[in-house]
């Protein structure tokens, strides 16, 4: 079997070539969405928004029967 060294060589320098391209790609792509994220989503919000979600208060439907429930399911598209 006769090994050509110069298609080893170019075969090489495309892999690396290659692989070097994938790793500036995968920097960028998460630079980018560094950039795009929004730095704190989860803040109380200001101005007149309010802020839907709360931890504190907590709605129990404890004493609904199961087809009250999914009666309250199917009402409220949850």
């Amino acid at each position: 079997m006769i090994f050509s060294y110069r298609k080893l060589i170019v075969r090489l320098q495309y892999i690396l070539v290659f692989v070097a391209l994938t790793v500036v790609l995968y920097q960028v792509l998460l630079a980018v969405s560094g950039w795009i994220q929004p730095v704190n989503k989860y803040k109380a919000p200001t101005g007149k928004s309010v802020k839907v979600f709360g931890h504190s208060e907590h709605v129990s439907f404890d004493s609904n029967s199961m087809s009250e429930r999914l009666r309250l399911f199917y009402w409220y598209g949850e």
